[in-house]
């Protein structure tokens, strides 16, 4: 059985975080795992952010709810639908995902949880350590072929231990330090690039 396992922002929806920045007004909120490869460093400084700056759960769940998909998400995902399974491992939270996950037509899906005191974030709790990369090892015990994509710091271990490992329009520093992943930067290159793969006609 052929899975392919997807990144979820900068794949298929913006940035959460981004998004909250530019809501906000607060740059240092812009600062994703596409620039900074130490997560729990990252997650601490954000939160740090918000209850400094009094943002609640709430705040950001409206700010999702009026996130749309990347243009051309939703078509791509229904492609690949028809020739593999699909699983999305994303290092982000239940509590966040909902809106994002009903416009893709709630795939299969592996995240982390939160932990919330009086409409604020105090602290985030993993499912598992290095996630991505059990979800993976999981499915190739089963026997399946694993294609993984992402596009951050945080998705190599997953694409190291995928069958075939690729990078969605990454930044440039990721390129150069991963330079053994092949990048793709729209759909169409994707499916392309998924066909061979899985030796299918587009």
């Amino acid at each position: 059985m052929n899975i392919i396992c997807f990144d979820l922002e900068g794949v298929f929806t913006p940035e959460i975080w981004i998004s909250v920045a530019e809501a906000t007004g607060i740059d240092e909120l812009k600062i994703t795992t596409r620039d900074e490869p130490d997560y729990d460093k990252l997650m601490r400084r954000r939160l740090d952010i918000l209850k400094k700056s009094g943002i609640t759960v709430d705040d950001i769940q409206r700010i999702i709810a009026k996130m749309e998909l990347l243009p051309g998400a939703q078509e791509f995902m229904n492609w690949v639908r028809s020739i593999a399974q699909i699983s999305v491992i994303t290092d982000n939270y239940k509590d966040f995902l909902s809106p994002l996950l009903e416009k893709l037509g709630y795939p299969m899906c592996f995240y982390h949880n939160l932990e919330i005191n009086d409409g604020i974030i105090t602290n985030y709790h993993l499912t598992t350590k290095n996630m991505k990369k059990k979800v993976v090892q999981a499915f190739k015990s089963m026997n399946c072929t694993v294609i993984a994509c992402g596009d951050s710091y945080n998705d190599i271990e997953m694409l190291k231990e995928a069958d075939h490992g690729i990078l969605f329009k990454p930044p440039q520093n990721v390129i150069n330090e991963f330079p053994e992943f092949p990048v793709v930067n729209d759909y169409s290159e994707f499916k392309k690039i998924l066909s061979n793969h899985l030796g299918i006609s587009k």
